[in-house]
This record gives C-alpha cells, sequence and structure tokens, in this order.
C-alpha cells in the first residue's frame, strides 16, 4: 500500500484546501478551509463564477453576511465530495470578541442548514484564544461543534479539552518552523525529525493527555511542512493534509507505521491539568513561540480577510 492508504489504517485523514475539485483523487473523510485557502482558491479562473454568483445574488446585503454566504457556499460544494465535516472559519478579526465569534457562528450553521445540511456536518473554526475558547464551549452546549484553530500550546489544548470542544487542530510546521528560526544556525535537522520535531512533540503530548484523562476532544494534527512529520503522527485521531503532501504520501510505499495510540497512553504517568483565565494567561505569557504565533497566525488570517472583503467589494460593484 502507498503511504496515504497505510496512514488511513490509523488515523481519519482530512483535506487541507478550498479547491475542493482536487479532493476526489485522495479520497479524504473531511475537509478544512481558513481566509487563507479560500482566497486562495477564488483567485483561480475556476472559482471565479463560485464567487461571482453568490456575490450577485447577495448584492445588497452588508459584506459580512456576504463573506459568510461565500464562506458557506465553498463549504457547501466540498460536502459533495467528502462524506463527512468541512470546517468553516469564523473571521479571525473576531478573535478576542466573543459576543461577535457567537453571532458569526451562529448565522454560518444558519446557511448551512438553511440550504439543508445538517449542523453535525459542519466544524465552526475559530481561534483559540480564551475568548475563542469560550465561545466554542458555549456553542457546542447549543450543538454546534468547533475546530479550534491556531493552537499552538498545551494550556490551550487543556482549556479546550475542559471547554468541552469537538476537535482541536494543533500546529506541527508553524512550530517547527519558530524553534528552527530561533536556533539559528545551531539547528540541526536530522537531531529534530521524525519524532524530535518540536511540532511533533507537541501534539504527541496533547494526545497523551487527552487519552490518558479520558478527554473527548478529538486531536487534529495539522501544517505540516514534510511527509516526516506526518507520518510521526500516524495514529493520532485526525491529520489536516495539503493536496501537495497528499500527492506526495501517495507516491511513496515506505512503511507507516502506528506513532501514536491510545492504549498505551492510557497507561502513562501524567497529572490531571486545569486552567482558569489567570493560568491561561500566564501559561501562554510563559510560552513565547505560542504566544508569538499565535498572534502572527491571527494577523496573517486577518489580512486574508481583508483581502477577500475587497474581491467581494469589487465583484458587487
Amino acid at each position: 500500500m502507498d503511504q496515504l492508504a497505510q496512514l488511513k489504517q490509523f488515523t481519519t485523514v482530512v483535506a487541507d484546501t478550498g479547491n475542493f475539485k482536487q479532493l476526489a483523487a485522495f479520497a479524504p473523510r473531511d475537509a478544512t478551509t481558513n481566509p487563507s485557502l479560500i482566497l486562495k482558491a477564488v483567485l483561480q479562473p475556476d472559482y471565479a463564477p463560485l464567487l461571482a454568483d453568490t456575490v450577485a445574488a447577495h448584492r445588497t446585503a452588508p459584506l459580512d453576511a456576504i463573506v459568510d454566504e461565500v464562506l458557506v457556499r465553498f463549504g457547501r460544494e466540498i460536502l459533495t465530495v467528502v462524506p463527512g465535516r468541512v470546517s468553516t472559519e469564523v473571521d479571525a478579526r473576531l478573535s478576542f470578541d466573543t459576543a461577535a465569534t457567537l453571532a458569526r457562528a451562529r448565522r454560518i450553521i444558519g446557511l448551512y442548514e438553511a440550504a439543508g445540511i445538517d449542523r453535525a456536518r459542519v466544524l465552526i473554526k475559530i481561534a483559540a484564544t480564551w475568548e475563542g475558547i469560550r465561545a466554542a464551549e458555549v456553542l457546542e452546549r447549543e450543538g454546534i461543534h468547533c475546530n479550534l484553530t491556531l493552537l499552538f500550546s498545551f494550556a490551550q489544548a487543556v482549556a479546550c479539552g475542559d471547554a468541552g470542544v469537538q476537535l482541536i487542530s494543533p500546529f506541527v510546521g508553524r512550530i517547527y518552523d519558530w524553534a528552527k528560526k530561533n536556533a539559528g544556525a545551531a539547528w540541526d535537522e536530522a537531531a529534530h525529525a521524525g519524532a524530535n520535531d518540536p511540532g511533533v512533540q507537541s501534539v504527541t503530548a496533547i494526545y497523551n493527555h487527552y487519552k490518558r484523562h479520558g478527554i473527548a476532544t478529538e486531536v487534529m494534527g495539522a501544517s505540516f511542512r514534510n511527509v516526516g512529520q506526518i507520518t510521526a503522527l500516524a495514529g493520532c485521531d485526525l491529520l489536516t493534509i495539503s493536496p501537495e503532501l497528499l500527492a506526495a504520501l501517495q507516491a511513496s510505499s515506505a512503511p507507516v507505521p502506528r506513532a501514536l495510540d491510545a492504549a498505551h497512553a492510557r497507561t502513562l504517568d501524567l497529572p490531571p491539568v486545569h486552567h482558569d483565565e489567570k493560568a491561561f494567561r500566564w501559561a501562554m505569557n510563559e510560552d513565547a513561540m505560542a504566544t508569538e504565533k499565535l498572534a502572527e497566525g491571527i494577523r496573517a488570517f486577518a489580512v486574508d480577510a481583508a483581502k477577500l472583503d475587497r474581491l467581494i467589494e469589487e465583484a458587487r460593484r
């Protein structure tokens, strides 16, 4: 079997793309999107009519409402290809506003349901700030399931587990990027590969903590830079992978042994951990990587959200 087929024996494979025309080749169960991926897709000629048609149908609506219509339109198209769930992201510019995040999440779910899509097939993607986690806690009680993204720290994962979040997306590649840049000339690529990759180690610690303490939140490793990071997390609940790396997995038949195992995790001597708001904020303050990468990620998504706003404004003139 190729590596992708082997991986699917242990892990649910998710496609990390807004390009729904690429999905069928990899047969993922779920798909995830974000503002950057949607922007990348709508700039392609194949998807320009989708944007134009959606904007034309809602030309007089407020800009933020049209944005959500576009995001949901992409999500609906994705759900015609994948059998499982799609993640649709709330505007990153609301990452520190619990009430506004709740309002946008409810509207997005409402748009899916109005189109005949069961809410069980949608994950609302929210940045894992304290405010975002609080919004997700409320949404989960309403039966609106969430995917907490831009997750770089154990503290964020603990808070999400305590909040009863459906799924988290701990990032691998961006942690690797930070560690490599921080080490500078002292970085040893071979010594930090596979299970020794700092991003892989972060996800492994979160996975083991959840399984050891019976936390039901799903762990979906995200943001990969190479195939080795992916195979080092074989056995994780889910992995969301770009089309380029999905293709690389398909092209190789090298063995992919299970790396993470829930039964093994339950035998580990790991103390329970919980954070109130003060403890959460202190833990984030003490984690320079997580603080920097969370802020950087929100800023980057906000930039692309603004670019999408401008495209929509131009399309409705």
